[in-house]
């Protein structure tokens, strides 16, 4: 079974651009999954040898990972308190289907100079589909790109409707820190 066609089983299936970008990242390293949830992609990371940190506001969502080897969660409001990593460097910082704008700036400081980011969610458009509608969390065309594109080297960008889940209108970018031998190598 392909991983396209897994995710269209199984909404909490982990993201095919996550799987195919999680191989940039420093074997071994420490990974921050931002709003994690139920944890898709920190047990999808952990059994792949890295070590990663889950932050969500949701205590019982963040109890379905909380005993995976490998897996430290951190309860925090990322809208409505501080950010919790302000020390903290990550060899990658990953983030699907949540927006908060605000947090962009640290997402990027919290990334180690040759890390990786990994970022999927929604974007204008999604509101035909479903939710989230609101443009408080819909990307406006580029917006990634813009973003992120001139603090880092960006590896991939997508944006559009996608079926994996259903229809929905995403932006995705993985994307490397400048320090980051050139070339990459990319996964296949």
């Amino acid at each position: 079974m392909t991983a396209h066609a897994a995710s269209q089983r199984q909404p909490d299936a982990p993201s095919p651009w996550v799987a195919r970008f999680a191989p940039l990242i420093v074997a071994g390293g420490s990974v921050l999954d931002v709003a994690c949830g139920q944890g898709r992609h920190c047990r999808l990371l952990a059994a792949r040898g890295y070590r990663v940190t889950g932050v969500d506001r949701d205590t019982a969502a963040l109890a379905a990972v909380s005993a995976t080897p490998g897996v430290t969660t951190i309860v925090a409001d990322l809208e409505a308190g501080p950010w919790p990593f302000t020390d903290a460097r990550f060899d990658a910082v990953l983030v699907t289907r949540y927006l908060h704008r605000p947090l962009f700036p640290s997402l990027l400081a919290s990334l180690a100079p040759d890390g990786v980011l990994i970022y999927e969610t929604f974007a204008a458009g999604n509101e035909a589909f479903g939710k989230p509608s609101r443009p408080d969390f819909l990307l406006a065309p580029d917006e990634l790109l813009t973003a992120i594109g001139a603090r880092l080297t960006v590896v991939a960008f997508e944006q559009g409707v996608t079926t994996g889940e259903g229809p929905q209108v995403v932006q995705r970018i993985a994307a490397i820190g400048l320090a980051r031998a050139w070339p990459p190598v990319l996964p296949v």
